[in-house]
């Protein structure tokens, strides 16, 4: 395996450079300068921090691949996927990571599951172009694993949900099996969750992801962007823990995550029924059976009301953009 195989390029990359240029992938950004590894034309090894040249196009985020000249960065290479969330001043949403094949959406079963949540980073991991799976810590600390596993498959349908131990090991060979050779992960999740640790166990090692304070001391808190080369030949991107952000997310990647309640959506009475008092509202009927439960269609509407849909044209919400409401009496 030569250098960029091992930073995670597969053969859906199809990268051309000017042979004064290297080809590398971006470790952690540092501002206006990135730490990054690249293939020298000998083929060996380099790395170092890079200053960003005047001009491009996009600012560099963890997983990037760029091209790289006299240690500064000139071009960033075409992204095939994007993980994003809201900046917090309203400004243009913030790339996450980049290139991204498997979003691991982290939770532990020792902390209340916060649906929301949950639904929120399932939705962000779609409207990545990633392929989610929930990843479940501390499951040596359960009383009832596999009920938590089954309330969180209820929220994310479709979804793979891999129990995990650091302690015992449980799980863990599991999920080093999702990430062989030219597969790039990222571990998503609120901090707290365990990450570090899941990390840790994956490679075998307590030293891996340990950095110092100023006084010295070695901690464990995730702080910045981390790209990881890891044993099974696959990449792993480990970044700072979140709280339950608004969503970043096409319409395709909410109706997936909220696929239950699209499908009732769809035998409702009203092509634009709003879900609350209109007559014939299968949504309704679903929350008054019991069907639906009232916690799940809270979170749908929490997540509709402040949709921001990735791009100007975006799909729509289809409960919004039908024809003029007509009723249908069959």
């Amino acid at each position: 395996m030569n250098v960029l195989e091992s930073l995670g390029l597969s053969a859906r990359e199809g990268f051309s450079l000017d042979p004064t240029r290297s080809l590398g992938r971006v470790v952690i950004m540092h501002g206006a300068s990135a730490n990054v590894i690249w293939q020298e034309s000998d083929g060996t090894e380099g790395s170092g921090l890079c200053s960003l040249a005047k001009g491009l196009a996009k600012t560099p985020v963890a997983g990037d691949w760029v091209a790289v000249q006299e240690r500064r960065i000139v071009d960033v290479m075409v992204r095939r996927s994007e993980l994003r969330r809201p900046h917090p001043y309203g400004r243009d949403p913030q790339v996450m990571a980049a290139n991204i094949d498997v979003v691991m959406i982290v939770i532990a079963v020792n902390i209340d599951l916060n649906e929301r949540l949950l639904e929120r980073l399932a939705m962000m991991a779609l409207d990545s172009g990633a392929t989610p799976m929930v990843i479940v810590t501390k499951i040596d600390d359960a009383e009832d694993a596999d009920g938590f596993c089954a309330q969180v498959k209820e929220h994310t349908p479709d979804v793979k949900v891999i129990l995990t131990s650091s302690l015992t090991g449980e799980g863990i060979e599991a999920v080093r099996a999702q990430l062989p050779a030219g597969v790039t992960a990222v571990l998503l999740g609120a901090s707290g969750v365990g990450k570090t640790s899941l990390l840790n166990s994956l490679e075998g090692t307590e030293e891996l992801t340990r950095s110092t304070s100023r006084g010295g001391e070695g901690r464990h808190a995730t702080t910045t962007r981390k790209l990881y080369r890891l044993a099974s030949g696959g990449v792993l991107l480990d970044i700072p823990g979140i709280r339950l952000p608004e969503i970043v997310a096409d319409q395709h990647s909410l109706d997936q995550v909220f696929e239950d309640i699209e499908e009732l959506s769809l035998r409702c009475r009203f092509r634009n029924c709003r879900h609350d008092s209109d007559e014939g509202c299968a949504v309704r009927a679903a929350l008054e059976s019991g069907a639906l439960a009232e916690s799940r269609f809270e979170s749908w509407q929490s997540v509709y009301a402040g949709a921001t849909t990735a791009s100007a044209d975006a799909p729509r919400d289809r409960r919004r953009t039908r024809d003029v409401p007509r009723r249908v009496d069959e």
